[in-house]
């Protein structure tokens, strides 16, 4: 799915990996303008590493696969370039080392009683290598957060955000992605 002349509006990426038992992990990538219309939907097939992947790569396995084999791939795909790309999976802020969009983990904007911020809501489904630093802030009515070896995106996120902040909820378009992925699922699975 692509909208013309989607290149000159600003948007934004929306990224996540599900874990399918019978199938593996299926990678989504949804691309909004900055008022929640899509421009862009792309899905990847079925990734499942082998035991040979599984013994070799060990704790770099989940940035392997959601940072370079599936959000790599599908970042790539997109036509539009979207100000930055969200995630609501941890192991997905290894696409950045990817690509040239900031890449910020998005979650509920709860704070706990000593003012920090938590990011329970963000789905980590697979370990990530203890070597990830998280940078949190706080982004619109969410917390949010980066690697810490991306620290200067920050700002940027911020700063790009702020006009578009009351636009739209940026946890919202991850349901309407993992629906999506669900569909396309059944699709194939028809064909």
């Amino acid at each position: 799915m692509s909208a013309s002349g989607s290149k000159s509006v600003p948007s934004v990426g929306f990224l996540t990996v599900q874990e399918f038992t019978d199938l593996g992990l299926i990678g989504g990538y949804l691309i909004l303008n900055a008022v929640g219309r899509p421009l862009e939907f792309h899905c990847t097939a079925p990734v499942r590493p082998n035991r040979a992947q599984e013994i070799l790569y060990g704790p770099t396995l989940a940035p392997f696969l959601y940072g370079e084999q599936i959000g790599q791939t599908l970042v790539a795909k997109g036509k539009s370039r979207p100000m930055f790309v969200c995630t609501d999976v941890e192991p997905v802020l290894s696409t950045r080392e990817f690509v040239s969009a900031p890449v910020v983990l998005i979650a509920e904007g709860s704070e706990e009683a000593n003012g920090q911020h938590r990011l329970d809501a963000a789905r980590v489904t697979t370990p990530v290598p203890m070597s990830r630093k998280l940078l949190r802030f706080q982004l619109a009515s969410h917390q949010a957060a980066i690697a810490e070896d991306h620290a200067r995106d920050r700002d940027k996120v911020v700063e790009q955000w702020q006009p578009h902040a009351n636009a739209m909820d940026l946890l919202e378009p991850f349901g309407r992605l993992r629906e999506a992925i669900e569909e396309a699922q059944r699709g194939a699975a028809r064909a």
